[in-house]
C-alpha cells in the first residue's frame, strides 16, 4: 500500500524525529487535528507478513529557534496531557484516561504483541505494537479497541472518536521521549490506527537516544503511554471517511446526484422541497392526464423529483428534470446564476398553477413589496411606484452584516446641485430618492452579491470577505413608516446555500434546517449529514478563519488559513407563520396518481435489475406466428424492431437456459391454449440477401434450449423460431407433411403465401402451404383459392373477383427473393426450377382489367405488386408542421407514408389531398435539426424527388444540419407560380424596448416599396392603425445600425437575407429638443466585433451625467434589475478593431461622444445557447 496522508504531504517536507525536542507550540496543536492513516491500511490484524508494507509516515514537530517552556518528564502525566493532547476547540470531550504499558523483554516478543486491556468512554481499549517493524525498520504503534478479546465483538453500529497520545519513553529517565497524535473515528471496520514509522528501531537500542546520555530501550524495557480523549459525536460523523455511508439510514433524508455542474440546482432544489408549502403548492398542478403532463412538463418533471426525495433511499437524479428545462449536457455542465434560475422557475410554476388551486400561492408565499420614490425636500411632490419582489439582493462589500445591507439598501440619497430632479409643475428641485419596504414575504430569499466585476483584472471576482447573519432576523427597522407592523417582521433562518472556490470553479452546497425546531442538515450533492450551528452560521461567513494555525474544523481533512466557502443565498422563514410554511408533507398532499405511476416505475426497475443480474441463466427466444405474418405488411414474415404489444411483433421470451424445449413448447401450447404436440419449432437463419426464414423443424426437443441454440442459433444474441401449428391429424394426432412422403427425392416445401390486394392497397401474409418441389407452379392456384375461400364456379367472387365462367381466376405470382428482388414466375416451370426452398414467399395478385387498373392508378394507388413493393421498399414517414402554427389545431402537424421517389408534384399533392388544399399553394421548408426551427424554403423542381429534398447531398453542411424525416408546410394566399412574382423580407418586429423579439416573413412586390413592407407588417403583427403611424425600418449590418429605411424605398435592390428592424419610434425621440443628438448603440460580448442583440437609436442629452443616462437607456432598451446591472457601457469609435472606452457614471455622455462614436453595451451574449456557443438559463 502507499504510505497514507500525513503532514509530511501537507508541508512538501520530510520529517524525522531525531531527538525529543520541544515542538513549536502552535504546530502541536495543528498536528493534534490531523489524521493519521485511512481506510483499511491500519487494519493490522489483515495483514499478510510477506505483503506488509508501510503504511504511515513519522510525524514529527519543526525545529523552533524560540525559547521554550522547561521540558516535561513522561511521568508527570498531566503536564504531558496537556502539552501533546490538547483539546479539540468546539469538540465535547466524552471521556479520557491515561494508561502506561510496562513492556519488558522487547527482543523476546513476538513479531505482533498486544498490551493490556484499559478503559475509556465506556469502551476497552490495548494498544499494539510491531516491535520489529511492520514490514519496515522501525517499531509501529497503534491504538487498537480490545473488543476482540476474549471473542467479545463491538455492538452493530458502534464506533468511538478519538483523539490520543503515544509516548514511548524510558522507564528508568523520564526526559527521554518521542511521541506521535493522531485523532481517529473508530468502528469494527477500522479498528486500530497509529503510527507503522514511529521510531526507528536502530536509533532505539543505540547506545544513546539523540545526546541524552542512555538508550531509549534500555535492559530490553520501556514504558508507551496512551493518551486517550473520546469525544462526543454531535452530527454523526465526526472524523467520518464516508464509505458505506448511507444518508436515508443515517438522516432520514436522501440528496441529489450531481450531473456535471449542476450543484447549485440541487442547493436550490432541496430549499424548495423543504419549503413545505412550496412543495405542496407544486403537487397541486395538475399532471393525472398526459397532456397535462405535455403542456406542464416541468412542473410534472418537479413531482417526480419531490415525490422522489420523499420515498427513495439512495439519492435522486435529477436528468429528468433538466431533461424537462429543454437543456441539453452542455447547458448542465455550465455553472449558472443561480438567482436567475430561481426565478425563472418561479415564473414557470407560477405559469402552471394558474387556474388551479394552488393560483396565487408562490406570490403568498414569496412576493414582497417595495416602494421606490423621489420626494422633493422644499415642495410637496414625489414619484414614487410600488413594485413586487421575489428576492433581495444584498452588498457584501462594504458591509459587515445582514443589518448593514439593508441600511445600505434603503439608503437615502439626495438629489441637488446638477443633479436636481425635474419635478412636473415645479421644475428642477432638491429630492430624496431612495427604496422602502412596504412588506416583507413569508419565505424571504435573500441574494448575497458574492461575485463582481473587478475593474482592474476586467473578470468577475468572488467577495469573500467576512459578512455575518443571525440566526433570528428582525426586518421591522426596514419597513416604511406606513407598513403594517400590526404582525412581527421577525424571520428564523431556515437555510444558507454556500459556494466553495471561486468565480471559475467552484462546488455548491446547503444548510438546511427541515423541520421548525429542528437542527441544521448539510446537502452535499448526494450526501445528507447533520451539521452544528457553527458549521451553518459562522464557518460561511467568509473572511480568515478566526484560528490562523491553519485548521479548518475538525470534521475536515483540510489545511486553509482563508475561508474558501461563504453564503451567497439565505431564506429566512418569518416566524409567525413558520409552522404554515413547514407543515409535513403527508400522503393526503401527494396526488395519488403521482405515487402510483412512481412506485410502478420502482418495481419495473427492480426487476429489470434483477433481470440483468441473472442475464446469464436466461437466453431470448424471439417467437414468429402465423398470427404476426398475416397481420404485418412489409417483407419477410415480419421484422424484429417492431414495437412490442402490436399483433404483427414477435413475442420475445426470456428462457431459462437450462429448461428444455419440450419445456418451451408447453409454454407456447399453454398460451395458445392448443396441446403441445400441435405445435413444431423451425429454426429461423439470416440467408446471404439478408432476408430471415424459416429454414428447418428442430427434430429433437429433449435438449436444452442452451444447446438448441449452440446448435441452430448462429450470431444473434436472439434464438430465433417460427413456430408451425398441425394442420392434418390422424387418429387425433398431428401428421406433419414429410412424414407422409415415400419418396425422399420429392419432399414438400413450406411456402409462406403473401396477398396484394390492388383495391385496398395492402399486402399481407394469408398463410403457408406445403407443396412438393416436383410440382408446377400453377399447382398453387389451387391451393390460393382453397386458402383464400374463393369457390370455382361462382359467378360472384370475394375480394373483387369476378368470374362468370367458372375458370379458375388468373393469378400473377412473384416470389420474394429480398427486398430489392421481386421476380415474377413462370407458371410452367417447377418449383425445384424456380429454385423454391423451405420459407420461401411467394406474393400472388389478380390481374386487373383495364379498367379497373385506371380507376385505381388515377387514385393515385399501385396496379402491381412489384410497384406496391417498391413503395414498400422505399416508403417514408414525414412529419409536417404548420410553419407558424395557427388554423386547425387537427391541421397543425401530422404524418404521411411517402415514396422517397415521389416528386416534389407528386408528394405536394399527396399533402394537399390530406389538407384539402390547392397543392399549388403549399410551399414547404426543410427543418434545422440541432433547434427544430425552419431552416430554407425548397424550391419547386420537377427533376427533384423527395429523397434528394431529405436527404441533400452527401458531405455538403446541408446533410448534417437537416431533418429527414420532418417538413414545415405553410398555406400560401396565392399559387407558387404568383408567389414568385413576389419578393420575400425578413423583419424583426422590436417591442419592449429592445428585449422581445418576432421575425415575420411578408411578401412584397418585387417592385414595391418599404412602404409595401411597413403594410405587411401590421397584418402579420396585428398592429393598430394609430401605432402604425410611428412605426420605422431600419437595416443593420454586423449588429450595428446601417440606416433607416424611408417609406419610397425601393425593395428591388435588397436581398432576402438583409437584417431588417421593425420598432415604434420612442416618445423620447419624438420630442427629442433642439440640442439633442441621436447616438446610435449596439451590444457586444467583451469584444466590440463580437456583436449581438438589436442595435438601436437613443437620445443624448446636453448636460446629463452618465448615472441618469443609464436610467434612460434602461427604459430604452427594456433591459432591468440584475441584468441591467451587469451591463458595462463604453464608447466605441466606427473604425475596424477599435477598442472600447468605458465610462463612469460622473461621465457626461454628450461632451465626450464625437459625432460619429457609438455606444456600446458590453455584457453577455444570452442567444449563444441557439448557435451552439454558450448558454442562457431557460426553462421550457
Amino acid at each position: 500500500m502507499d504510505p497514507v496522508s500525513t503532514a509530511t504531504d501537507l508541508d512538501n517536507t520530510t520529517m524525522d524525529f531525531e531527538d525529543g525536542s520541544d515542538p513549536v507550540a502552535d504546530l502541536k496543536t495543528q498536528l493534534g487535528h490531523l489524521q493519521i492513516g485511512g481506510g483499511g491500511e491500519m487494519l493490522i490484524d489483515e495483514y499478510d507478513p510477506v505483503d506488509e508494507k508501510p503504511d504511515v509516515a513519522i510525524i514529527t514537530p519543526d525545529e523552533s529557534s524560540e525559547e521554550r517552556d522547561p521540558e516535561p518528564q513522561a511521568d508527570d502525566y498531566d503536564t504531558m496531557k496537556a502539552r501533546f493532547l490538547p483539546e479539540i476547540q468546539d469538540l465535547e470531550t466524552n471521556s479520557e484516561t491515561v494508561h502506561t504499558w510496562e513492556i519488558e523483554g522487547w527482543r523476546n516478543l513476538p513479531r505482533k504483541a498486544r498490551g493490556p486491556i484499559f478503559e475509556c468512554g465506556g469502551h476497552p481499549w490495548r494498544i499494539l505494537l510491531f516491535p520489529y517493524g511492520n514490514n519496515v525498520d522501525f517499531a509501529s504503534f497503534y491504538l487498537e479497541q480490545g473488543y476482540e478479546e476474549g471473542g467479545v465483538k463491538p455492538v452493530e453500529g458502534w464506533y468511538a472518536c478519538a483523539q490520543f497520545t503515544l509516548i514511548l519513553w524510558n522507564k528508568h529517565d523520564p526526559t527521554i521521549y518521542t511521541y506521535h497524535t493522531a485523532n481517529h473515528r473508530f468502528n469494527a471496520e477500522e479498528s486500530d490506527w497509529g503510527f507503522t514509522r514511529f521510531a526507528e528501531i536502530r536509533k532505539l537500542f543505540a547506545p544513546q537516544w539523540e545526546d541524552k546520555g542512555r538508550p531509549m530501550v534500555e535492559n530490553d524495557a520501556v514504558n508507551v503511554t496512551a493518551y486517550v480523549r473520546i469525544y462526543k459525536d454531535p452530527t454523526g460523523v465526526l472524523w467520518h471517511n464516508f464509505i458505506n455511508y448511507n444518508s436515508k439510514k443515517e438522516t432520514g433524508m436522501v440528496g441529489l446526484k450531481n450531473q456535471g455542474a449542476t450543484c447549485y440546482l440541487n442547493s436550490l432544489l432541496q430549499s424548495l422541497y423543504f419549503t413545505n408549502a412550496f412543495r405542496k403548492a407544486v403537487y397541486q398542478i395538475p399532471t393525472e392526464k398526459e397532456s397535462d403532463r405535455k403542456t406542464a412538463n416541468s412542473a410534472w418533471a418537479l413531482q417526480r423529483l419531490f415525490y422522489s426525495l420523499q420515498s427513495n433511499d439512495d439519492a435522486v437524479s435529477t436528468q429528468e428534470l433538466t431533461g424537462s428545462f429543454g437543456w441539453e449536457t452542455k447547458h448542465i455542465f455550465e455553472q449558472q446564476d443561480v438567482q436567475e434560475l430561481s426565478r425563472i422557475l418561479m415564473e414557470r410554476m407560477e405559469e402552471r398553477m394558474k387556474g388551479t388551486a394552488a393560483e396565487n400561492a408562490l406570490a403568498k408565499m414569496f412576493v414582497g413589496k417595495m416602494k421606490t420614490y423621489i420626494s422633493c425636500i422644499n415642495v410637496d411632490y414625489e414619484s414614487s411606484r410600488i413594485e413586487d419582489f421575489w428576492d433581495i439582493q444584498l452588498n457584501v462589500s462594504g458591509n459587515k452584516n445582514l443589518d448593514d445591507s439593508f441600511k445600505d439598501y434603503i439608503q437615502v440619497e439626495t438629489m441637488e446641485g446638477e443633479n436636481k430632479y425635474f419635478a412636473e409643475g415645479y421644475g428642477l428641485q432638491d429630492a430624496k430618492k431612495g427604496v422602502s419596504f412596504e412588506s416583507f414575504p413569508q419565505v424571504l430569499h435573500l441574494q448575497l452579491k458574492r461575485f463582481e466585476y473587478d475593474i482592474n483584472r476586467d473578470a468577475m471576482m468572488k467577495v469573500n470577505d467576512r459578512y455575518e447573519f443571525p440566526e433570528i432576523f428582525d426586518a421591522s427597522p426596514y419597513l416604511s413608516e406606513s407598513a403594517d407592523k400590526s404582525e412581527p417582521y421577525i424571520y428564523q433562518l431556515h437555510g444558507v446555500l454556500v459556494h466553495s472556490g471561486d468565480f471559475n470553479a467552484g462546488h455548491y452546497y446547503a444548510f438546511l434546517r427541515p423541520t421548525a425546531d429542528a437542527q441544521f442538515y448539510k446537502f452535499d450533492d448526494d450526501r445528507v449529514t447533520r451539521a452544528t450551528m457553527k458549521e451553518a452560521l459562522e464557518e460561511n461567513f467568509g473572511g480568515d478563519y478566526a484560528n490562523m494555525n491553519g485548521v479548518r474544523n475538525p470534521y475536515t481533512r483540510t489545511i486553509s488559513t482563508k475561508r474558501s466557502m461563504s453564503a451567497y443565498m439565505l431564506v429566512y422563514i418569518r416566524q409567525s407563520r413558520v409552522k404554515s410554511i413547514l407543515e409535513p408533507v403527508t400522503e393526503e398532499d401527494t396526488p395519488p396518481h403521482l405515487a402510483k405511476q412512481l412506485n410502478e416505475e420502482k418495481v419495473a426497475a427492480e426487476r429489470k435489475r434483477k433481470e440483468r443480474e441473472e442475464q446469464h441463466l436466461y437466453l431470448s427466444v424471439g417467437v414468429v406466428t402465423e398470427e404476426n405474418f398475416k397481420a404485418y405488411q412489409g417483407f419477410d414474415l415480419t421484422t424484429w424492431d417492431l414495437e412490442a404489444g402490436l399483433e404483427c411483433a414477435p413475442k420475445i421470451y426470456r428462457v431459462l437456459r437450462t429448461s428444455t424445449l419440450a419445456d418451451f413448447v408447453k409454454t407456447l401450447a399453454e398460451k395458445g391454449q392448443v396441446p403441445p404436440e400441435h405445435l413444431r419449432l423451425w429454426v429461423m437463419v439470416n440467408r446471404q440477401n439478408k432476408t430471415t426464414r424459416p429454414d428447418q423443424p428442430i427434430p429433437e426437443l429433449d435438449i436444452t434450449v442452451d444447446e438448441a441454440y449452440a446448435k441452430y442459433g448462429g450470431r444473434d444474441k436472439t434464438f430465433r423460431l417460427w413456430v408451425e401449428k398441425a394442420s392434418d391429424f390422424e387418429n387425433s394426432r398431428p401428421v406433419w407433411p414429410e412424414a407422409s412422403i415415400q419418396n425422399g427425392n420429392n419432399q414438400p416445401l413450406l411456402v409462406f403465401l403473401k396477398y396484394f390486394d390492388a383495391e385496398s392497397q395492402s399486402l399481407k401474409g394469408v398463410g403457408h402451404i406445403y407443396i412438393k418441389k416436383h410440382s408446377k407452379v400453377a399447382d398453387m392456384y389451387s391451393m390460393i383459392q382453397q386458402l383464400m375461400g374463393w369457390s370455382h364456379g361462382a359467378s360472384t367472387l370475394t375480394n373483387g373477383f369476378t368470374n362468370g365462367n367458372a375458370t379458375p381466376p388468373q393469378f400473377a405470382l412473384y416470389e420474394e427473393i429480398k427486398h430489392s428482388m421481386i421476380e415474377p414466375m413462370k407458371p410452367k416451370s417447377t418449383l425445384q426450377q424456380s429454385e423454391i426452398q423451405d420459407g420461401d414467399i411467394v406474393c400472388f395478385q389478380r390481374i386487373l382489367t383495364e379498367k379497373e387498373a385506371l380507376a385505381i392508378s388515377q387514385a393515385g394507388g399501385y396496379t402491381d405488386a412489384r410497384d406496391f413493393y417498391d413503395y414498400l421498399l422505399n416508403r417514408k414517414t414525414v412529419t409536417f408542421t404548420q410553419k407558424g402554427g395557427g388554423g386547425d389545431e387537427e391541421a397543425k402537424e401530422f404524418k404521411m407514408d411517402l415514396s422517397r421517389k415521389m416528386s416534389y408534384e407528386q408528394f405536394s399533392a399527396k399533402v394537399g389531398e390530406y389538407l384539402k388544399v390547392d397543392p399549388t399553394h403549399l410551399r414547404f421548408w426543410t427543418v434545422n435539426s440541432t433547434t427544430g426551427k425552419v431552416r430554407t424554403a425548397i424550391k419547386r423542381n420537377a427533376n427533384q424527388n423527395l429523397y434528394q429534398i431529405l436527404y441533400p447531398q452527401f458531405g455538403s453542411y446541408s446533410s448534417s444540419n437537416q431533418r429527414d424525416d420532418h417538413l414545415f408546410y405553410e398555406i400560401l394566399d396565392m399559387s407558387l407560380s404568383e408567389y414568385d412574382t413576389k419578393k420575400n423580407l425578413k423583419v424583426t418586429w422590436v417591442t419592449e424596448g429592445v428585449s422581445k423579439e418576432e421575425t415575420f416573413d411578408i411578401l412584397v412586390p418585387r417592385s414595391g416599396t418599404i412602404h409595401d413592407l411597413l403594410i405587411g407588417l401590421q397584418k402579420k403583427a396585428n398592429i393598430d392603425e394609430e401605432t402604425m403611424h410611428n412605426v420605422r425600418i431600419y437595416e443593420a449590418h454586423g449588429g450595428k445600425v446601417y440606416k433607416e429605411l424611408r417609406e419610397d424605398y425601393l425593395v428591388t435592390t435588397m436581398s432576402d437575407y438583409q437584417t431588417l428592424y421593425a420598432e415604434v419610434t420612442p416618445e423620447e425621440e419624438r420630442n427629442a429638443g433642439v440640442t439633442d443628438r441621436p447616438i446610435y448603440c449596439f451590444h457586444f460580448d467583451k469584444e466590440a466585433n463580437k456583436c449581438h442583440g438589436v442595435p438601436f437609436k437613443f437620445v443624448n442629452k446636453p448636460g446629463e451625467i452618465f448615472k441618469d443616462t443609464k436610467v434612460r437607456l434602461s427604459k430604452r432598451t427594456g433591459i432591468k434589475g440584475k441584468a441591467f446591472e451587469k451591463i458595462k457601457f463604453a464608447l466605441v469609435q466606427k473604425i475596424p478593431y477599435a477598442k472600447p472606452a468605458y465610462l463612469e457614471d460622473d461621465d457626461i455622455l454628450y461632451d465626450i461622444a464625437n459625432q460619429d462614436d457609438l455606444l456600446g453595451l458590453d455584457h453577455v451574449n444570452r442567444s449563444k445557447a441557439l448557435a451552439g456557443k454558450g448558454d442562457s438559463i431557460f426553462i421550457r
